[in-house]
């Protein structure tokens, strides 16, 4: 039975490698615009949407300490190219014919609104995509932590994390053929075997605040919608 109707608001947090495509780095036009289609199909269908997309296909604040950077200026590289994958992003949708607002943790006003709660309600309300960028505004935190964060302001039912498999396994499937899938897992223990779905923080944060969390593969079609639905299988953690 459809589970579509259970949710008001969702966010969905994706990967910025994700929309590089096969090229691992960058903007892959096709995939973006993949990706677009995908969120605009699930808002079609009722669904309040907000986004938090990372930015490693352009910047990772990693990266920036092996270069000998300051890890606090690394991490504000990093958010900034989170603005970007937004910016991209956003206006693909839009230019399918469903409105999309960039809002950023950081005042940015010549590019993107600034987020506050109330203003990002008020557009999920009317009907808009929102798209959150820039992480927490704080160095330290991951996009995972950020997504979470905004999920739990918003006052997300749901936070839908889109990945390149089908669901969380007990160990990596890419290295092991003998990897399962599982189907449902409790907080506590996705921390207790370090599966890494997502970092520690951002689980914690989930588990304190009772959010659901839906891990999903982005690459099949209608993935979103069918990840609401219940149709594409995934891993539920709560």
């Amino acid at each position: 039975m459809s589970t579509l109707h259970r949710y008001k608001r969702v966010l969905v947090k994706l990967s910025g490698e994700v929309l590089a495509g096969s090229a691992q780095a960058g903007l892959d036009p096709e995939t973006v615009k993949k990706v677009a289609s995908e969120v605009v199909l699930a808002a079609e269908s009722g669904v309040q949407i907000a986004l938090v997309i990372g930015g490693g296909n352009i910047f990772r604040g990693g990266l920036g300490e092996s270069l000998g950077m300051n890890r606090v200026t690394g991490d504000h590289m990093g958010m900034l190219a989170t603005v970007i994958n937004s910016l991209a992003l956003a206006d693909i949708i839009s230019s399918m014919g469903l409105e999309a607002v960039v809002m950023t943790s950081f005042q940015m006003l010549t590019v993107a609104e600034y987020y506050t709660v109330r203003s990002a309600e008020r557009h999920l309300d009317k009907g808009r995509i929102v798209i959150v960028a820039g992480g927490t505004g704080n160095p330290y935190f991951t996009t995972d932590t950020a997504a979470t964060l905004r999920a739990v302001e918003l006052k997300a039912d749901l936070l839908m994390k889109a990945t390149k498999v089908d669901g969380v396994y007990d160990k990596d499937p890419a290295k092991h053929a003998d990897a399962k899938k599982i189907d449902k897992i409790s907080y506590l223990d996705v921390i207790q075997k370090n599966l890494r779905v997502m970092d520690l923080t951002a689980v914690s944060l989930c588990m304190e605040n009772s959010l659901p969390v839906r891990v999903f593969n982005l690459f099949r079609d209608k993935c979103i919608f069918q990840a609401l639905t219940g149709e594409a299988g995934g891993t539920d953690i709560q």
